[in-house]
């Protein structure tokens, strides 16, 4: 039996109006037990700490990993976890290891035999992918599309391509002030068949969920998307 303590995957809130309707009071508990994690920002970590209730959040170790991490230090992060601690690895928004950098910890944990417990929490691909109505049995995420735009406009032509030849709907984001020139692509490389879906501020008040054919898209109002995380789809039946 190892003597290595457990890795616990906390999601987190993924928008500032969510109370508790999509964090169970499970991870409360679990997070509340917990004294080492690991986060890519600090500051960020001991908000959302402060919002599970931790006790004494001045008490928390709270080890880095983001952009900056060299993967060479990665192994370090785990050393808690060594010393027999069990830790939380906690993302930015929503689910560790999901377009984050948390997927690299997880990975070291496996290959040293750390327990692995994922918890229940939002995640906005995820629900984007349930409220969609696209394909739920064949779907892709792709991250982030080229900023340069020659090269969006071909990305997205070939993501276009794979939705048709595999029936496979295509997921992606964008850093939230370059949103309205990604929609401005997909609206001009896309066939005027092909649906596109927007997923604005979910779980928020003022979430907004849609799909429409670029067709139908080009005659409505243009959502309000500068600024604010969103996921973008996209499929063609």
């Amino acid at each position: 039996m190892s003597s290595y303590g457990k890795l616990y995957l906390l999601p987190v809130p993924i928008s500032d109006s969510e109370k508790n309707d999509f964090i169970p009071e499970h991870n409360l508990l679990i997070v509340r037990s917990l004294v080492n994690f690991i986060a890519e920002d600090a500051k960020t970590a001991r908000r959302f700490l402060k919002w599970f209730g931790y006790p004494k959040i001045e008490e928390a170790e709270i080890l880095l990993l983001n952009e900056h991490t060299k993967i060479s230090s990665v192994s370090e992060l785990l050393q808690p976890l060594f010393d027999g601690k069990d830790m939380g690895l906690m993302s930015d928004a929503g689910c560790p290891g999901i377009a984050d950098p948390g997927a690299d910890v997880i990975k070291l944990a496996h290959q040293k035999n750390i327990q692995v417990i994922p918890l229940a929490g939002p995640s906005s691909i995820v629900l984007s992918i349930m409220a969609s109505g696209f394909n739920g049995q064949n779907f892709a995420f792709n991250g982030y599309l080229p900023i340069d735009k020659p090269l969006r406009l071909k990305r997205i032509k070939e993501l276009e391509t794979l939705a048709v030849k595999y029936s496979q709907a295509q997921f992606f984001i964008e850093t939230p002030y370059r949103n309205d020139q990604l929609f401005e692509s997909l609206l001009s490389a896309l066939s005027l068949e092909t649906l596109v879906f927007i997923g604005k501020d979910l779980t928020a008040t003022n979430q907004f969920i849609s799909t429409k054919s670029v067709f139908d898209w080009k005659k409505a109002i243009k959502p309000e998307i500068n600024k604010v995380p969103v996921v973008f789809g996209i499929y063609k039946a």
